[in-house]
């Protein structure tokens, strides 16, 4: 089917019928979103998150988080539910912003997810390796980077199978998540002292302050990524039983979730541990505070058994991340916006072979970057590089959606629209906008504007190789619209 230039093709069809099979379902989906959004995060981010703030008031920040996770999670919820396909953000992206731009949108949001979703898997990987010395203290460099290398292919070897062995994986690794932080939130309980949570240094809130503010902002991108993971089952739709209604409470619930056992794992680690050694670099409790914990208050056998299962749960949250980030391809190279090779699925077992080899090796090497990089400077680098092509891009496109195509079936809208998508709006501009000053000398703002204008010259390129706007007609495709109800064009 073609057309002359400006002439824009449009059907109406159902989605073509993939290869993926529907055996995700309520539970495992939730365990899925949990485990990636736990994993070793809160047990490396709160000696960060305390340095921001310059106290214990840093539970401000993993509040601020869990607001904008909650607020966003409703964009993610809406736009899931009713466009359950392979891909998450790209297929959203794709429906939303094709009237106009073509497949601009999606292909940068392909070009940039290829990078920071293994990126942010990397970060996980380097906490696995933070606290495995905490087992052994005398783990030196190289020991450690090969350490690291091999929980890679480790993970890549396992996710190299089908879905359904995935999900039962994935549901015991969900259970040795949970059993770790608890452990950690009743040994704090069992020792906790109000005076350490609850005394604060002068000026602590003093919201005139300019350094309030940078330290709520720095603390606002350290919890937002201590979040991330709770749209991993969006790009798992193609996969999820029941999609418009499993998948919307499978992110609300694991926000709610995890949202309760950070704030106490926080509360509950300021009690026990003195703030003031999660500053100092040489203390054992700015690299390993859960081991902290435990060992003051249960002494160090049980530090050690608990660090063995953090470390299985900086496991699984790498698995559970690479997971749904080596969908995110795969509808983009079926529908031609990516490389044609990522269509290609695994002959037995449906899964996508190059997206997940491709992101293992990106997540290898920023392992190694990483190593050498400090956390807090990574995270804020890594979170920038998302923020304009995917989280505001995303609440731009839930708009567009709603007005372009007002008869999309929608199993679930948005609480209070547009109230969350404001309020998401917001606090990922703060998250950006103050990126350069909390990160000063890394320049994250620069890097993730030459990362884009590198990604629109790709675009240019690729759009000449292959006929299509602005070197072509716009070709679209209300594929989740059924033919008696078309969009508003």
């Amino acid at each position: 089917m073609s057309a002359g230039p400006g002439s824009p093709l449009v059907s109406g069809s159902a989605p073509p019928a993939g290869g993926f099979v529907r055996r995700v379902g309520l539970f495992q989906a939730t365990a899925i979103n949990m485990s990636q959004m736990c994993g070793i995060g809160p047990f490396v981010t709160i000696p960060l998150m305390v340095a921001a703030f310059g106290g214990p008031q840093a539970v401000i920040g993993f509040v601020a988080g869990a607001v904008l996770a909650l607020c966003d999670g409703l964009v993610w919820a809406e736009l899931g539910a009713a466009m359950p396909g392979s891909g998450g953000s790209y297929v959203y992206l794709r429906q939303a912003f094709q009237y106009r731009t073509g497949r601009l949108m999606p292909f940068l949001f392909v070009w940039t997810a290829m990078l920071f979703i293994p990126l942010i898997m990397s970060t996980g990987v380097v906490g696995f390796v933070q606290y495995l010395g905490y087992l052994a203290p005398g783990l030196g460099q190289t020991s450690g980077d090969l350490i690291g290398l091999g929980v890679v292919a480790l993970v890549v070897l396992l996710l190299w199978r089908g879905i359904e062995h995935i999900a039962r994986i994935t549901a015991v690794m969900w259970t040795v998540m949970i059993a770790s932080v608890l452990l950690v939130i009743v040994a704090a309980a069992s020792d906790f002292s109000p005076h350490l949570a609850f005394t604060y240094p002068a000026h602590a809130f003093d919201l005139t302050s300019d350094h309030f503010w940078l330290g709520f902002a720095a603390g606002l991108t350290i919890g937002i990524y201590d979040y991330l993971g709770y749209n991993t089952t969006a790009y798992m739709g193609a996969e999820i039983k029941e999609p418009g209604r499993a998948l919307p409470r499978s992110i609300l619930f694991s926000i709610l979730g995890i949202m309760a056992i950070y704030l106490l794992l926080q509360i509950g680690t300021l009690g026990v541990v003195d703030w003031h050694r999660m500053t100092n670099p040489d203390d054992i409790a700015s690299t390993s505070v859960a081991s902290a914990v435990l060992e003051k208050t249960w002494g160090k056998g049980a530090a050690d058994t608990v660090t063995v299962l953090i470390l299985i749960t900086a496991f699984a949250s790498v698995f559970t991340g690479l997971l749904g980030g080596s969908r995110v391809p795969y509808d983009a190279a079926r529908d031609r916006v990516f490389f044609r090779p990522y269509e290609k699925l695994h002959p037995k077992h449906r899964f996508p072979m190059l997206g997940l080899a491709t992101m293992g090796v990106i997540t290898a090497i920023g392992f190694l970057i990483g190593r050498h990089t400090d956390l807090a400077t990574l995270i804020q680098l890594l979170t920038t590089v998302m923020v304009i092509v995917q989280a505001l891009a995303q609440i731009v496109a839930l708009t567009v959606l709603r007005r372009r195509q007002p008869a999309l079936k929608r199993p679930y809208r948005m609480w209070l629209y547009p109230l969350p998508s404001i309020v998401a709006f917001a606090g990922w501009c703060v998250i950006y906008g103050y990126a350069d000053r909390n990160s000063p000398g890394r320049h994250p703002i620069e890097w993730s504007l030459a990362w884009l204008a590198l990604g629109c010259v790709a675009f240019l390129v690729w759009a000449r190789l292959e006929k299509v706007w602005p070197f072509g007609a716009k070709e679209i495709s209300e594929e989740y619209l059924t033919p008696q109800e078309p969009a508003v064009v």
